[in-house]
């Protein structure tokens, strides 16, 4: 039965969904806005971020620790992939990238599986931040609200990366113009591997902030790979705007559909991407640089 307390509930939950769906896909637009590569591992790192915190909160018992080290480590790991592999396919076609950031994502899913098993494993969150909060219209849990206070603070650290630094302003202009930035006697594969590992990073803190609403398994970035990708084509490729607002469409389209009938979804979020091109081929906010 559909009620009002449902329907907020429910938009509710498409919030905190679009708002990790929008961090997420800033890491993977950024990394093609300026790399240029279609990085199909992006949903395995977003899961490696899961288990990493995990790991660390199994240790350290401390939530702060757990994203921290997610993220830091995912951040590692995204350095690593890209000056053992991803750099030497910046000239190569589309197709090779594909090719070989999807082969990169199953290496981690499957080293991951043989590490961990397929169990699912959660991270408890902070006493501060768990049990119920009442909004007065509905009673909500509050984990999921600090998620996205969370995600906020994380986007807004990326936007000040983005849009009031030197390396922001470089990477912005490698959106723009690749070749460009090279005359000028920048180090481009320098940026570019900062830059690969800052959206990695981005992906794997998102991992596990979301440990304690989701289970994490080994599968569990598949699904949100392809939902970061529908969200990256509906804000526009290369646009951390445009990220942003796409996640939190998309977020509210799967979370009100699923009220609805769960099945469709999925079906839903596609239709609007569709519908979205048709109307404007770069996106909502689109960048016309790598289109």
């Amino acid at each position: 039965m559909l009620t009002w307390a449902n329907l907020v509930s429910q938009m509710f939950n498409g919030l905190v969904l679009g708002a990790l769906l929008a961090l997420i896909s800033s890491g993977l637009t950024i990394i093609y806005g300026t790399l240029g590569v279609l990085n199909l591992a992006h949903g395995a790192l977003f899961m490696l971020g899961g288990y990493a915190g995990w790991l660390t909160f199994d240790y350290t018992g401390s939530y702060i620790a757990a994203v921290a080290g997610g993220a830091l480590f995912v951040l590692l790991v995204g350095i690593v992939i890209e000056r053992g592999i991803i750099r030497f396919f910046y000239d190569r076609p589309h197709e090779d990238q594909i090719l070989v950031t999807f082969g990169i994502g199953i290496v981690i899913v499957e080293l991951v599986r043989l590490s961990f098993g397929s169990l699912s494993l959660s991270v408890t969150p902070p006493s501060l931040i768990s049990g119920i909060t009442n909004l007065g219209f509905v009673i909500y849990p509050t984990y999921r609200l600090a998620v996205v206070a969370i995600v906020a603070v994380a986007l807004l650290a990326l936007y000040l990366v983005l849009y009031r630094t030197r390396l922001g302003m470089i990477v912005r202009a490698g959106i723009e113009d690749a070749g460009m930035v090279d005359a000028l006697g920048i180090n481009v594969y320098r940026v570019f591997m900062v830059v690969f590992g800052i959206g990695a990073m981005a992906a794997g803190f998102a991992g596990i902030v979301n440990a304690p609403v989701a289970p994490i398994t080994p599968d569990v970035g598949t699904e949100i790979l392809v939902q970061t990708f529908v969200v990256v084509v509906i804000g526009g490729v290369g646009s951390f705007p445009g990220a942003i607002l796409g996640g939190l469409i998309a977020g509210e389209i799967l979370s009100l559909t699923s009220m609805i009938n769960p099945a469709y979804s999925q079906v839903m979020l596609f239709a609007v991407m569709t519908l979205v091109l048709v109307v404007s081929p770069h996106g909502l906010l689109g960048v016309r640089g790598r289109q």
